[in-house]
């Protein structure tokens, strides 16, 4: 099986508060797919990724990842195949510079000096930052930032690499840096977004969710271009997949609609 395997078998998970978050949620990603996870506030989508990633467990069924069941047990060898760039930069990036940022996982791991080097370098050069190896987080652009927390994440060699909201609050040229930087990645991909302009773009596949259920699962075009799905989900068409009221042009396929 394999390592880049993640599948949710029937999981359900309520809160302290008896919030139900999710309610029967089944799905299989495998070896080198692009997914997209989207749902209205709300839908379950914080908690699915918390759950895949081992910080909290499922009241009723199974998480896996590779050949692993998440739990405490198998925690180290979850969070080694899985790798997470958190909403926030700032809240993945502390150390005094970038390059001690990117280190801070292989240091942590226990490599010697000269492997922390070569894996924090090869993270860097993969994002396109490595003249920015010595400067001070805090100093950085936000697409910088971004970029650079997905950096701490790659020099850890995850087979899966996992993102929530990786567009959240940059301006349009960050915000191209960055799609055109998980464009060229063949990890596997699990990205949570409410930016659907970016899920149409990047995503082979798009989970929706609502209301801690699983609404659709299959070919993104087809499901972010399902305009009563959406609505009932609390979604809209992104713009790429309208067709033009008048010519019924649609961008995404540079052509009109059938019915148009």
């Amino acid at each position: 099986m394999s390592h880049h395997l993640v599948e949710a078998i029937d999981v359900y998970y309520a809160y302290p508060d008896g919030h139900h978050a999710l309610q029967g949620i089944s799905f299989r990603i495998s070896h080198g797919e692009s997914v997209a996870v989207v749902g209205a506030n709300g839908a379950g989508k914080s908690t699915l990724l918390m759950l895949l990633l081992g910080l909290m467990f499922p009241a009723r069924g199974e998480v896996r990842v590779g050949d692993a069941l998440v739990t405490r047990k198998t925690l180290p060898l979850v969070r080694k195949a899985m790798g997470m760039v958190l909403q926030d930069p700032d809240d993945q990036l502390f150390m005094p510079t970038v390059f001690d940022d990117v280190a801070f996982g292989p240091r942590n791991a226990g490599l010697d000096e000269r492997e922390v080097a070569r894996h924090a370098e090869s993270a860097l050069q993969a994002v396109g930052i490595s003249h920015l190896r010595g400067r001070a987080p805090f100093k950085l652009s936000g697409g910088e930032k971004r970029a650079a927390s997905i950096a701490t994440v790659l020099s850890m060699l995850p087979d899966i690499l996992v993102m929530d909201e990786p567009t959240a609050g940059l301006d349009p040229r960050a915000r191209r840096m960055v799609k055109d930087l998980l464009r060229g990645f063949s990890h596997t991909k699990i990205i949570a977004s409410h930016d659907l302009e970016l899920v149409w773009e990047l995503c082979e596949r798009t989970l929706v969710l609502t209301q801690g259920t699983v609404a659709a699962d299959g070919p993104t075009r087809q499901v972010l271009g399902d305009a009563a799905l959406m609505e009932r989900c609390g979604l809209e068409v992104p713009y790429g997949l309208r067709a033009c009221p008048q010519c019924g042009f649609t961008p995404a396929t540079g052509r009109p609609t059938a019915n148009a």
